[in-house]
C-alpha cells in the first residue's frame, strides 16, 4: 500500500522531529516529510507529492496564512491543519486562514490521539 505523505513544517527542528516520530510510530500507513521554514514547506509542496499540510502558525519566514494561501495557491484540495502554542495570534493569522477556507487548528501542546484522527479524517475526506 502507498503511503499518505504528511509535511509537517514548524521552524523548531525539535517539533517536527517529535512529530515525525510519534506519527510514524503511531500509524504505518504515514509517511513525514518535515521543513523547517515556510519557503522550505513550499518547495516540497511544488514537487506535487504531498497528502496533507500540517503546519505551524508562527515562523520567522513566513506565518501560517502566507503559507497556506500559497499552498491553496499550488493545490487548493490539499488538506491543511494549523497548529499554535499561541492563545492570542497577534498577525490574526488564523482568523485570516479561517475566512480564506482554512477548517482545522490545533493547539499546542496538543494530544497525539487527537493530532491522529484529525490527520487520518482529512485523509479520509480526500479520498471520496
Amino acid at each position: 500500500m502507498i503511503k499518505k505523505r504528511i509535511l509537517v513544517v514548524d521552524d523548531e527542528i525539535e517539533v517536527t522531529d517529535f512529530l515525525r516520530l510519534e506519527i510514524e510510530e503511531r500509524n504505518d500507513q504515514l509517511q513525514v516529510i518535515c521543513k523547517n521554514s515556510g519557503y522550505g514547506a513550499l518547495s516540497e509542496i511544488m514537487k506535487g507529492k504531498i497528502d496533507l499540510l500540517l503546519t505551524d502558525i508562527a515562523m520567522p519566514d513566513m506565518d501560517g496564512y502566507e503559507l497556506f494561501s500559497r499552498t491553496r495557491e499550488l493545490n487548493e484540495n490539499m488538506p491543511v491543519v494549523m497548529m499554535t502554542g499561541f492563545g492570542y495570534d497577534p498577525n490574526h493569522a488564523v482568523v485570516k486562514s479561517k475566512k480564506a477556507g482554512l477548517h482545522d487548528v490545533i493547539f499546542k501542546p496538543f494530544n497525539m490521539d487527537k493530532l491522529l484522527k484529525l490527520i487520518q479524517d482529512r485523509l479520509n475526506a480526500e479520498e471520496k
